[in-house]
């Protein structure tokens, strides 16, 4: 059996077990995920023990929704699912006070406007720590249209905005966000400066 059928097989088993209620199962396919799915979390959270408790409630809601899973699609994805909505769940009354209505106009520019966050060569942890930073509106709008890729639409049906508000809420998490990561370059930079001069 190739490793690809291997990976499958075992992926099944260890679901069909947590529907059978096993705890051993349970606790294989946690300690399988929990990684994957606390970096999700890390996303959407002010800091890992906020990301933690999401992550925990996720899994509870994983344990208690896994007979309605039929194996179509991933697995890994109907999980990030529930991660995702957990966490929009976690935050969902704290965002009226965080999303505001727009009078000024959002042009068409904001919403094709990109920023290559690649070329400044960020380590995940910094990326994530960065996201972290941003006001909570900000942070969930980006990571829903960034990484989630939810159109502007599926945005505020999600979260009970305005598309205008779900634009700019996303144009303003861009700007914020290549200021925070200017500054952080500038910062290793001169870190790295001041190391070098004192050797």
């Amino acid at each position: 059996m190739n490793l690809f059928g291997k990976t499958a097989l075992e992926e099944s088993v260890l679901i069909e077990g947590c529907k059978a209620g096993k705890r051993s199962f349970e606790t294989e396919l946690f300690n399988k995920y929990a990684s994957a799915m606390l970096g999700i979390c890390m996303r959407y959270a002010r800091n890992k023990d906020e990301a933690e408790d999401i992550a925990q409630e996720g899994f509870v809601k994983v344990f208690l929704k896994i007979k309605e899973f039929r194996h179509e699609g991933s697995f890994e994805g109907w999980m990030k699912k529930i991660m995702v909505n957990t966490a929009l769940n976690y935050h969902r009354n704290n965002l009226k006070h965080f999303f505001h209505k727009d009078i000024d106009e959002i042009e068409d520019r904001y919403e094709t406007e990109e920023e290559n966050y690649e070329e400044v060569n960020l380590r995940e942890k910094e990326l994530i720590e960065i996201i972290q930073s941003l006001p909570e509106g900000y942070r969930v709008v980006f990571n829903l249209y960034v990484f989630e890729e939810y159109g502007h639409k599926e945005i505020a049906e999600s979260l009970g905005i305005t598309e205008s508000t779900s634009k700019s809420q996303l144009f303003k998490a861009r700007r914020y966000l290549k200021k925070k990561v200017n500054e952080h370059v500038k910062l290793k930079s001169k870190n790295h400066l001041t190391n070098i001069s004192e050797k």
